[in-house]
């Protein structure tokens, strides 16, 4: 089964994970798809997660908001709390890079992957994140046996302080290293939760 979560290198990490239990596969395996459809309407994250967070758009190849599931080569639009960048016209950027579905040895898995980005919708070709390109963020909901989880992976998390834009700078920096000591855990955890909810 290919790995969707790359190495840890450098910088910081998170996981956040949830589990389900079930009295037979059988239930396990339709809350599989209850828990897969919760993961890939990227739009409902906010109502998802139950918890005041950050708010994630759907964006198409060309960076205008769509209403389906997530797809190879869409964006997410980010709205954190607090002041965006001018680099991403307020918002965060990330571009989904890998999307699969994987079945093996007794487990199911869905996952994709976002990195760090341009804003599709600027000529400026500069990262438009708080995170620097190297850092990666994996969703996945998987079932093994009776046992549903859903998970987020955060990995090589390096604030990006490298644009042209000094207010960008001193922004990523303060969001980025809120993110190293935790203060982006509640958001994952409320997500891994809420997609994981059984009622």
């Amino acid at each position: 089964m290919e790995n969707a979560v790359p190495a840890q290198e450098s910088g910081s990490e998170m996981n956040a994970v949830q589990e389900a239990t079930f009295n037979t596969p059988e239930e396990a395996n339709a809350f599989y798809q209850i828990a897969k459809q919760r993961l890939l309407n990227v739009n409902k994250w906010d109502e998802v997660a139950k918890v005041p967070s950050s708010t994630f758009i759907l964006c198409g190849p060309s960076g205008e908001p769509v209403s389906r599931d997530v797809q190879l080569g869409d964006f997410l639009k980010i709205d954190i709390p607090g002041p965006g960048t001018s680099t991403g016209d307020g918002y965060d950027w990330v571009k989904v890079e890998f999307i699969k579905e994987q079945h093996q040895d007794g487990a199911d898995t869905m996952s994709f992957r976002v990195r760090p980005t341009d804003n599709p919708l600027s000529p400026e070709e500069a990262v438009a994140h708080f995170f620097d390109d190297a850092a990666t963020s994996t969703f996945q909901v998987r079932k093994i046996g009776n046992v549903v989880t859903a998970e987020v992976h955060g990995r090589n998390e390096t604030p990006n302080t490298h644009t042209d834009h000094i207010v960008d700078n001193i922004r990523n920096t303060m969001v980025g290293l809120g993110a190293k000591v935790g203060a982006s855990y509640p958001q994952w955890k409320g997500l891994v939760a809420g997609i994981a909810a059984v009622d």
